[in-house]
């Protein structure tokens, strides 16, 4: 009994920390080039959103003529369509913060904003409705971990930790690393060197959207088979945290977002019982989180140009 509560910890975990570290990845780039992202709560509802919406609708045809087909390349198509309106969305928060030098905590506040409003009108198009998609019956494949009983995952979690040691090899191995990470904390002497501030950081906050996207879809077509209104319940922000106390490292958001991850899976293991009130259990993993940040923020030392608008 207890290896199979282990296990079932050991997986709610696991699949907990998903788009979690999708996300804190994403915003690990943003803020290494020097640009705050608040904008990842609303990009993960943007990604969620494309990843079903799209996947839903390119199978619809093939339903119709069999409802018990399952089109497999569909999926595949939202995962693109995530990627693609993430990154049109952090592109917009990019312009927004960079060109035009706005505050980059109220463009990503309206980010987030637009990230409730702008769904609703979309399904209210679609399907009559303002909360919910239809389901889609077309959804990337499981793997199991090591053959192991009861340690089957879908793909996007093997995707999210093999790109851990992928982030880590592009950001500080690399010579985009290097010019990132300049920009991110002396952008005068970047420029001086012939880089780019303002190509670099455009770059950052997009790929953060790209890797947000992913971690919405993993909520819609991975996680579950539909859209549904404020699914993301506040991951953005877990992300964000799970980044500060991760002290911007690739491995350090990887044991963070697993803290967090398995914050969220304490609370899914103590919902099904009687030992707390139900309000109490969900809000477990936001007052740890509290918790840890105050604890540990201030001990983390942000890029020095973070926040900070660059005049050329």
């Amino acid at each position: 009994m207890d290896t199979v509560i282990l296990l079932a910890l050991a997986s709610s975990m696991l699949r907990a920390t998903t788009p979690l570290l999708f996300a804190a990845l994403g915003g690990l780039f943003s803020e290494r080039s020097g640009v705050v992202n608040i904008a990842l709560e609303g990009i993960i509802l943007f990604g969620a959103m494309a990843a079903a919406v799209t996947t839903q609708l390119v199978e619809a045809p093939y339903l119709r003529a069999d409802p018990t087909a399952r089109v497999w390349f569909a999926p595949w198509l939202g995962l693109l369509a995530a990627m693609v309106l993430g990154a049109l969305v952090a592109g917009v928060h990019a312009l927004v913060s960079i060109r035009y030098k706005a505050d980059q905590i109220i463009s990503g506040t309206a980010i987030n904003l637009m990230g409730l409003g702008i769904p609703a009108v979309v399904l209210a198009g679609l399907y009559h409705n303002t909360s919910i998609s239809d389901p889609i019956r077309s959804r990337l494949p499981e793997l199991s971990l090591f053959g192991i009983p009861g340690l089957s995952f879908n793909v996007l979690v093997y995707v999210a930790f093999l790109l851990v040691p992928v982030v880590w090899f592009v950001v500080f191995r690399t010579p985009f690393g290097l010019r990132l990470r300049s920009v991110g904390e002396h952008p005068e002497a970047a420029d001086s060197l012939g880089i780019s501030v303002t190509r670099m950081r455009y770059t950052g906050v997009m790929l953060s959207g790209v890797l947000a996207g992913l971690g919405g879809a993993y909520l819609s077509i991975g996680n579950l088979n539909q859209f549904i209104s404020e699914m993301s319940g506040g991951r953005g922000f877990i992300a964000l945290a799970a980044l500060i106390f991760g002290k911007w490292h690739p491995l350090g958001v990887l044991g963070a977002t697993l803290l967090f991850g398995a914050f969220q899976a304490t609370e899914v293991l103590l919902g099904g019982g009687k030992l707390l009130p139900p309000t109490v259990v969900q809000s477990l993993p936001y007052v740890l989180t509290m918790l840890v940040l105050a604890g540990f923020v201030g001990r983390s030392v942000a890029p020095k140009a973070i926040g900070k608008a660059w005049n050329k």
